[in-house]
C-alpha cells in the first residue's frame, strides 16, 4: 500500500469504489454491482450524474419510471443472482426517494441486497428550507430519509467526503453478509456530492469478495442429529435460504439419505423438482393438503433456511404443539424462532456436516408420497381447462405445460402467489420468485424487469413470465415500457377478475359483504367501464392481444415465446368460482369481536374455535 492519492468528488469516489468491487461466482469474477437503476432530480443529477457517466459500460443505469419500480427490479434482479450481485438505485431529495421505502421493505423482509444512493438536504443548511426538503421544527438532522432506518440493514448519511472510506465496505459487508443480508442506505446531501477530497488510491484498487459459508458448532450438530435419531415421523421444511447458499444439492442428497419427506416454503418454491419422489409439496396457508397432513403429524421438524412466516406455519397452527423443531440458518434469529433447537450456519455446510445413518420408517415415507400423489391428482384437475369458468389456476397450467423448463416464472401480492405456489410443478431448480415476503402489488412487472437483467446476463435464451392481477397492473405496470426501451423481453399474463378479487374472497369469508374491492362493489365508482388492458399494454410498446379462454391462451402464449420482444397476454377471469379450494392451512386475522353482523359474528366465532390449534411459542 502506498500514500498515493487522487482527489475526486464524494459522487465520484462512490462510483469509482463499486465500478472496482468484484465477486466470485462459481470461479467467475463479475462485478458485485451489476448497474444501477435512477431517476435523476436536482438532488442527484448535477453530482452523481457526472459520476455515473464516466462509466456507462461498466456500472450500466436503467432509466426508471417510478423509484418504487426501480427498487422492486432491483429486488428481482439480486433474486435472480442468488443475492451473489446486487444493483443500486439513484433518486433525488423528497418524494422520489421516498417512492422507495416500499421496495427497501421489500427487500428488508425478503433479506435482498440493494443499494440505495439517495439526495439529501444541503449539509451547510445556508440555503434552507430547499425544495422538497422535509422540515422538523425540533430536530433540523432528522428528514425524510430518516424513514428508512427501520426498513435497512445498513443506514448512513454522509456529512464529509472521507466518510465512505468507512461507509461503502461496511454496506457492501452488509448486503454480502448472509445472515445480516439487507438493503442499504446511503445519504447524499447534495453539497457533500460534489466536495473534493485526497482519497488513498488503495481504496479504488480491485478487490475480489466471496460470501462466507459459516460452519455450524459442532455441539449445535450433535444436538440436532440426536434429536432427529428420536424421530418417528421427521419433515424436512426447505425454505429460500437453501438456494441462496446453494444447498439445493445437499438437501436432496440429505434427503435421499435418510428418506425424509421434503416440504417447501413459498420462498422455498423450486427447490426440489416436482417429480421427484421426497418432494411433498408446499406448505402452509397457500399450500397443499399433502405437505399440510404431513406437518400436522410431524414430531420432529427440520426448518432449513425458512424465517418461518405465518403463511408458511399456518400462524402457528400447522405444527403438532409437542413437535421439536431443528432451526438451521445462518441467521440466529431465524434458527432460534419458537424454542427450536438451533445450528447456525450455511444451509450446505450445516447439511452435510449432518449426514449420518438415519432412516425415517418406511411406512412415514410412504405416507407422505402417498399424500402428494393424491396432491398431484387434485392438481392436475383443478388445472385442467373447462372445468370450470376462467381461472387463475387453468392459466398456471397452460404456462406449466408450453415453458420452456429454465423460464422464471413471476408472481406476486394478492391471489396469484397463492394460486402459483399451489398448482406450478416444478421443471428445473430455482425457476420460480414468488414474492410474499412483504407480499407487494406491484413487484410482479418491474420485479420480473430487474429478473430478466440478471437472466440476460445468465441464460438469455430462456423467458422471464410473470402474473399478474389487474389490481396490481393498474397500482405499477410502466415497466412494460421500461422492458421495451432496454430490450428486455417479458410475457406477462395479465388475468382481470374485476378489481381486489382475493381480498373480496377474504372479506366474504369473514362474514362481510363485498365492499371496495371489485369495481362493481365499489360505491363511489358512480361511472363504471372496463379498462382496455390491451390497448394500454400497447401504447406502451409491448405486443398485446386478448384472448378468451385457456386454450386461446395457450396459442398466444406460444406466439409470445417466438416474438422478440415484451408481450401482454389478457384473460379475463372469474373472481369467485375459480379459486383452488384445497391445501390451505389456517391463517390468523383479526375478526370483530362485536357487530350487528350475524354472519360477522359467526364468522368470528368459526375463526376463534380453530385458535386452540395455536402454538404459544414453545
Amino acid at each position: 500500500m502506498t500514500d498515493a492519492t487522487i482527489r475526486l468528488t464524494t459522487a465520484q469516489a462512490i462510483i469509482r469504489y463499486l465500478d472496482n468491487q468484484f465477486i466470485d461466482v462459481d470461479g467467475e469474477e463479475l462485478r458485485v454491482c451489476g448497474g444501477g437503476f435512477g431517476i435523476f432530480g436536482h438532488g442527484n443529477v448535477t453530482c452523481l450524474g457526472e459520476a455515473l457517466y464516466d462509466v456507462q459500460d461498466t456500472l450500466p443505469l436503467y432509466r426508471g419510471q417510478n423509484e418504487t419500480g426501480m427498487g422492486f427490479a432491483a429486488a428481482g434482479y439480486a433474486k435472480a443472482w442468488l443475492r451473489q450481485r446486487f444493483m443500486f438505485c439513484t433518486a433525488s431529495a423528497g418524494p422520489g426517494t421516498a417512492n422507495l421505502l416500499t421496495a427497501a421493505g421489500l427487500a428488508h423482509a425478503n433479506r435482498l441486497p440493494l443499494l440505495m444512493l439517495c439526495g439529501d438536504t444541503f449539509l451547510t443548511r445556508l440555503p434552507d428550507p430547499v425544495l422538497q426538503q422535509m422540515e422538523n421544527f425540533n430536530d433540523p438532522t432528522f428528514g425524510v430519509n430518516d424513514a428508512f432506518k427501520p426498513v435497512t440493514r445498513y443506514w448512513d448519511r454522509i456529512t464529509h467526503p472521507a466518510q465512505i472510506i468507512q461507509s461503502l465496505p461496511n454496506a457492501l459487508a452488509t448486503m454480502l453478509d448472509p445472515a445480516d443480508c439487507g438493503p442499504a442506505f446511503i445519504g447524499l446531501p447534495q453539497d457533500v456530492q460534489g466536495w473534493a477530497y485526497d482519497y488513498p488510491q488503495a481504496f479504488f484498487e480491485k478487490r475480489v469478495h466471496r460470501v462466507r459459508r459459516q460452519a455450524p458448532d459442532k455441539d449445535e450438530v450433535a444436538d440436532a442429529l440426536a434429536l432427529i435419531s428420536t424421530a418417528k415421523r421427521p419433515v424436512i421444511i426447505a425454505g429460500g435460504g437453501v438456494q441462496y447458499s446453494g444447498a439445493v444439492s445437499e438437501l436432496t442428497a440429505f434427503a435421499e439419505s435418510t428418506g425424509i419427506p421434503v416440504v417447501e416454503t413459498i420462498a422455498g418454491r423450486a427447490n426440489m423438482t416436482s417429480d421427484h419422489p421426497l418432494n411433498c409439496g408446499p406448505l402452509g396457508v397457500t399450500g397443499s393438503d399433502s405437505a399440510n397432513a404431513i406437518a400436522e403429524q410431524a414430531d420432529v421438524i427440520i426448518a432449513v433456511g425458512t424465517r418461518l412466516q405465518d403463511f408458511t406455519t399456518g400462524s402457528w397452527t400447522a405444527f403438532a404443539k409437542d413437535a421439536k423443531i431443528i432451526g438451521i440458518n445462518v441467521g440466529r434469529h431465524d434458527a432460534m424462532k419458537h424454542m427450536s433447537l438451533p445450528v447456525v450456519g450455511d444451509a450446505a455446510v450445516c447439511l452435510a456436516a449432518m449426514m449420518g445413518t438415519y432412516k425415517a420408517p418406511a411406512k412415514w415415507t410412504t405416507f407422505a408420497q402417498d399424500a402428494r400423489a393424491k396432491w398431484d391428482r387434485y392438481v392436475a384437475e383443478n388445472v385442467k381447462p373447462g372445468n370450470r369458468p376462467n381461472s387463475y389456476a387453468q392459466a398456471i397450467g397452460v404456462v406449466n405445460d408450453l415453458c420452456s423448463p429454465r423460464d422464471r416464472i413471476v408472481a406476486a401480492a394478492g391471489g396469484l402467489p397463492a394460486e402459483v405456489t399451489a398448482n406450478w410443478r416444478t421443471r428445473d431448480i430455482g425457476t420460480v420468485d414468488v414474492e410474499f415476503g412483504f407480499s407487494c402489488m406491484g413487484y410482479e412487472i418491474a420485479g420480473a424487469w430487474g429478473a430478466r437483467i440478471a437472466q440476460s446476463q445468465r441464460e438469455p435464451d430462456n423467458d422471464t413470465i410473470t402474473f399478474c392481477g389487474d389490481g396490481s397492473y393498474l397500482m405499477l405496470n410502466s415497466d412494460i415500457y421500461s422492458s421495451v426501451l432496454t430490450d428486455k423481453k417479458l410475457i406477462v399474463l395479465l388475468l382481470d377478475n374485476g378489481g381486489f378479487a382475493v381480498i373480496n374472497k377474504l372479506q366474504n369469508n369473514t362474514g362481510n359483504e363485498s365492499f371496495n374491492n371489485l369495481i362493481k362493489d365499489t360505491p363511489t365508482a358512480t361511472a363504471q367501464f372496463t379498462v382496455d388492458f390491451e390497448a394500454h399494454a400497447a401504447s406502451m410498446g409491448a405486443i398485446a392481444e386478448t384472448v378468451a379462454n385457456p386454450a386461446e391462451l395457450g396459442a398466444a402464449f406460444k406466439r409470445a415465446k417466438a416474438a422478440d420482444k415484451t408481450t401482454v397476454i389478457v384473460m379475463k377471469v372469474d373472481p369467485y368460482e375459480g379459486w383452488t379450494s384445497e391445501g390451505h392451512a389456517w391463517w390468523e386475522v383479526g375478526t370483530p369481536e362485536v357487530s350487528q353482523s350475524p354472519k360477522v359474528r359467526a364468522a368470528h366465532k368459526d375463526v376463534e374455535s380453530t385458535r386452540s390449534k395455536q402454538r404459544k411459542g414453545v
